[in-house]
């Protein structure tokens, strides 16, 4: 359970230093994801959670 908080802190840190290093290029960003299909963006989700799962197993295996 540890390990998966930090997870998450991590991850809230990262977007976090994103939003406040780049604000114009995360808003590009995030304006192209609404301009997407809700499929593609199930799918990339998708696969973004697959590839997470991925690495976790084998830095963990």
């Amino acid at each position: 359970m540890d390990d998966l908080l930090v997870g998450l802190a991590l991850a809230i840190v990262i977007e976090g230093a994103l939003y406040a290093l780049f604000p114009d290029a995360m808003r590009r960003s995030v304006a192209l994801i609404l301009a997407q299909p809700v499929e593609r963006i199930r799918m990339i989700g998708l696969g973004a959670a697959v590839l997470g799962v991925v690495i976790v197993w084998l830095v963990r295996g």
